[in-house]
């Protein structure tokens, strides 16, 4: 058994006393090197065992044995990582798996709306210099790089439900470009009006150029192999505001190992096993880790379809985690605008709380706590807990 120890920098808030042990599994496909491969295992194994001990922590690894070497990970979890041993590790065919065990100080939960999915609207991403694209015709990439996102969201995020709007591109990259914040909100609040959808997902591949020397000159006998570059920036924004709520860039590259010539299908297993849809898999693992760690606590808003007496229905149901018993506060929607045009959110708060006492898959119906008539809430007014 070889042990790895991992000393844990900028812990976010103060460590309980009392330590646990997390056993996990990571894998990850073997493409160049077993070492890269089994680094990447180890990785996320370890990002699984901070994220079931619940809870954000920015750290930097030191291994002793010299596995692995000043690499920066990305995980974001309450809880602060005292040591790890490396289990066991196993290879089949071109998948390597370790099982590790983790001594994690797990953290207090910090906020409340983190026992909830937030609804995300993931749309079309837009290649911003698409003649980039013409070397090995990856025009799709815009789409298929969404769909990847909302899948692996689906199935490693903690905090957010996705839905996915690809049919048309949006006109957020041009708005960007020239600054018009107005605009960006205004197809924001439509976009989240029509998919019912809390935040709103934008994304621009900036750069998918080639390197202009070849990073493998010394090797004459083979051919040319070039580094492709993959720039990514990330934008969300709340459906109820259009406010912007978390924005990153992200800038990678790996070599291009297909021909120049050569059409390339970024649908099909050669190319994300492979060393550039490999990068790009994981930049997008990054992604996931840093909207979980900024989203864990954003607020979850429900809209009020329905209102009743002292009854109101809200589009979050057990899909997004709510369950009987759980309380929300009301907020009437107030944005105003400036006498230069400017919008901004306002809220204002209701005296009124509400409970839970039906669930179904996507709504709630929730009673007023004191039994009061709800005859100052409307729909489209907000449902929410902190």
């Amino acid at each position: 058994m070889r042990s790895l120890i991992f000393f844990i920098f900028t812990a976010l808030i103060n460590v309980p006393v009392c330590a646990q042990w997390y056993e996990t599994q990571g894998h990850a496909i073997i493409n160049s090197s077993n070492k890269q491969a089994k680094t990447q295992a180890i990785e996320n194994a370890l990002k699984k065992a901070l994220l079931v001990a619940g809870a954000s922590v920015s750290s930097v690894q030191q291994v002793v044995n010299g596995l692995l070497t000043q690499d920066e990970i990305s995980i974001r979890a309450s809880g602060e990582v005292n040591s790890f041993e490396l289990v066991d590790e196993t290879y089949s065919g071109n998948v390597v798996t370790v099982t590790i065990r983790a001594d994690i100080f797990p953290k207090e939960r910090q906020c409340f709306s983190a026992d909830y999915r937030k609804s995300l609207l993931i749309t079309k991403s837009h290649i911003k210099i698409r003649e980039q694209a013409n070397i090995g015709g990856i025009y799709s990439l815009d789409t298929v790089l969404a769909k990847r996102l909302a899948k692996k969201i689906n199935h490693d995020g903690l905090y957010l439900d996705t839905k996915l709007a690809l049919n048309n591109s949006t006109e957020f990259s041009r708005y960007n470009d020239s600054l018009q914040a107005e605009k960006i909100k205004n197809i924001t609040l439509s976009l989240a009006d029509l998919s019912d959808s809390q935040y709103v997902l934008f994304s621009e591949i900036d750069d998918i150029s080639f390197a202009s020397v070849e990073n493998n000159s010394w090797q004459f006998w083979q051919k040319d192999i070039y580094d492709r570059q993959f720039n990514l920036s990330v934008f969300i924004y709340n459906g109820s505001n259009g406010e912007l709520v978390f924005r990153q860039s992200y800038k990678n590259s790996a070599p291009w190992n297909f021909s120049k010539r050569a059409q390339v299908d970024v649908n099909s297993a050669t190319f994300w096993q492979g060393e550039y849809g490999n990068i790009i898999d994981q930049t997008l693992n990054t992604v996931i880790t840093d909207i979980d760690d900024n989203m864990m606590c954003q607020p979850t808003r429900g809209k009020i379809v329905k209102v009743s007496g002292n009854e109101v229905m809200i589009n979050l149901g057990k899909r997004q985690g709510v369950k009987e018993g759980d309380e929300f506060s009301l907020l009437h929607i107030k944005n105003f605008t400036t006498d230069f045009g400017k919008t901004y959110a306002g809220f204002n708060v209701s005296p009124f709380t509400v409970k839970v006492v039906q669930v179904s898959e996507e709504s709630a119906t929730a009673i007023s706590s004191k039994g009061e008539v709800l005859d100052n809430i409307q729909l489209q007014d907000l449902a929410v807990r902190y």
